[in-house]
C-alpha cells in the first residue's frame, strides 16, 4: 500500500530551508511546494503584498495537489501571506488577526501594556509627514523610530537629538512607502479594525533598551503554550549590528524561566494558537530587569540549523507538526555539538565586492570545518550600497553557521572560516 503524502505549500521557497524540512522525522512523507519563492518575496524594497497573495492562491489552486498546510520561515510579507492562505484554504493556522497583533508593533505594544507593562519600553506611535512629529511623541532622546511593520533593523533609526529626529524622519517618509502601504492593503483587506487598518500613524517611536539580547523559541498548540530554547543575539563589539545567533542561551535559569513566563502571558494575549514564534528579550543584569522587545510569529530560519546542529533536528520539526494538526515531540538533543551560531559576517564600510569564495572553496570549507554551513550574500561586482534590507549600520556579506566543543572553539573557527572565505571590497571608483 502506497504511503501517504502530505503536501505543504511553502512561501519563501529557498533550497537551504527546503533541505532541512526533507531531513526531518517526516521528510519521506511530505512533499513540499512553492506557492512563492523566495525571490518572489525578497527581490524589491517595494513589496507587491496583495498581487503576492493572488499569486501564490493561484499556485495552489493549480496545482495537482490538495494543501496540507500553508508555512513560512520568514518575515512580512511571508508570515501574514501564509496566514491568509491557511485561512482562504480552510487549513490549521494562527488566526490572521493574531498574526498582524503581533506584526503591527504599535497595536502589538498596546495588547503587550494590557498584561506585562512594566516589561516593555514607553513608545507612541507618529506620522512621518507630521513635521510637529518630535514635539507631539512625548519622547525625550535618546529613542528609536521605526515603522510600524519593520525587519532585520531596516529603516530603525537611533534618535539623539531634535536635529537627528528630523533627519531620520525625512529618510522614513523617503523609503517607508515599500513596507507600510502594502502592509496597511493587507490589513485592509483582512478587515481589521478601522482605527488600526486606516491609521496614519505608520511609525512607532520606542524608548530604547539595555542589556543583553536573546530570543525566546517557543510555541502555541491550541491552548498550550510552549517554550523550548533560547538563543542569545551578540552585537558587534563597536556596532549595533549583530555578530552571532548562539544557541543555547548563557543566561541564568531564573532569567529563562522569567522570559518562559513573560511568553505565555504575551501569547495568550495576543490569542496565538497553533503556530510557531519566536520573541525578543533584553535582560540587563545591573539592574536584573527583563522588557520584551518584539514578538515574530514565525519560527527562524535564522536560528534552524542552531538546532539541528545542538539538538540533532530542527526546530522547523515543530512547525511542520503544528501544521498538519500533530502535537509538536520535545528535540532529542543529541546533536554533534555542544553550541552553536550563526555568524553574521559583515563589512562596515562601503564599496563595490571584487572577490567572492568559489564553489571549491567553500567545499573546502566544509571539509576543514565538518558541519559549517555557508550562505553567501554577494557576488564579484556587487555595489554594496545597493543590497537590499540592510541595517543602517553595515553590509551582511556571508551567513555563517558553525557548531563547536565551546565558545572559545566557536570563536576560533568563526575567525579562521572568514579568512578563508578572502571576500574582498574596493572603494567604489567615482
Amino acid at each position: 500500500m502506497e504511503e501517504h503524502k502530505y503536501h505543504i505549500f511553502v512561501i519563501g521557497y529557498d533550497d537551504f530551508n527546503i533541505n532541512q524540512l526533507k531531513q526531518l522525522p517526516l521528510g519521506a512523507q511530505v512533499n513540499y511546494h512553492a506557492a512563492l519563492s523566495y525571490e518572489d518575496i525578497k527581490s524589491s524594497e517595494h513589496v507587491p503584498a496583495l498581487e503576492l497573495f493572488h499569486r501564490a492562491e493561484s499556485q495552489i489552486l493549480n496545482s495537482d495537489f490538495k494543501p496540507d498546510a500553508v508555512i513560512t520561515f520568514w518575515d512580512f510579507p511571508a508570515t501574514i501571506l501564509a496566514a491568509m492562505l491557511a485561512e482562504r484554504f480552510g487549513l490549521r493556522s494562527a488566526s490572521v488577526e493574531s498574526i498582524f497583533k503581533c506584526e503591527n508593533k504599535r497595536w502589538s505594544r498596546t495588547e503587550q501594556a494590557k498584561v506585562i507593562g512594566e516589561h516593555i519600553p514607553c513608545f507612541a506611535g507618529f506620522n512621518p509627514d507630521d513635521r510637529d512629529a518630535f514635539a507631539n511623541i512625548g519622547l525625550a532622546p535618546p529613542f528609536w523610530i521605526k515603522p510600524v511593520k519593520s525587519f532585520r533593523s531596516y529603516l530603525a533609526f537611533r534618535v539623539d537629538s531634535a536635529a537627528d529626529f528630523e533627519h531620520h524622519r525625512q529618510a522614513l517618509t523617503a523609503g517607508i512607502d515599500g513596507i507600510y502601504k502594502p502592509f496597511q492593503e493587507l490589513m485592509v483587506k483582512s478587515r481589521l479594525p478601522g482605527d488600526i487598518a486606516g491609521s496614519e500613524l505608520s511609525c512607532i517611536a520606542e524608548a530604547p533598551l539595555t542589556g543583553e539580547m536573546c530570543t525566546v523559541e517557543a510555541y502555541a498548540f491550541g491552548d498550550e503554550v510552549v517554550c523550548y530554547g533560547i538563543v542569545d543575539s551578540i552585537r558587534e563589539q563597536h556596532s549595533n549590528s549583530f555578530n552571532r545567533y548562539q544557541y543555547p542561551s548563557k543566561l541564568p535559569a531564573t532569567v529563562q524561566q522569567r522570559m518562559a513566563e513573560l511568553t505565555r502571558d504575551v501569547a495568550r494575549q495576543l490569542d496565538l494558537r497553533d503556530a510557531c514564534f519566536n520573541v525578543e528579550y533584553f535582560y540587563n543584569p545591573a539592574d536584573e530587569s527583563v522588557h520584551l522587545l518584539e514578538i515574530n510569529p514565525r519560527t527562524s530560519q535564522s536560528h534552524s540549523w542552531l538546532f539541528c546542529m545542538v539538538d540533532g533536528v530542527s526546530q522547523f520539526r515543530h512547525q511542520v507538526d503544528i501544521a498538519l494538526g500533530r502535537r509538536p515531540q520535545v528535540l532529542p538533543q543529541q546533536g554533534e555539538f555542544a553550541i552553536a551560531a550563526k555568524y553574521m559576517h559583515r563589512a562596515f564600510k562601503s564599496g563595490v565586492v571584487t572577490q567572492v569564495p568559489d564553489a571549491r572553496r567553500l567545499a573546502e570549507i566544509s571539509r576543514v570545518f565538518a558541519g559549517t554551513q555557508i550562505k553567501l550574500h554577494v557576488n564579484a561586482g556587487d555595489d554594496l550600497n545597493e543590497l537590499l534590507f540592510q541595517d543602517a549600520y553595515s553590509f551582511e556579506l556571508a551567513d555563517i553557521y558553525i557548531g563547536a566543543a565551546d565558545e572559545a572553539e566557536l570563536e576560533q573557527r568563526y575567525r579562521a572560516i572568514a579568512a578563508m572565505l578572502d571576500i574582498r571590497i574596493a572603494p567604489k571608483q567615482c
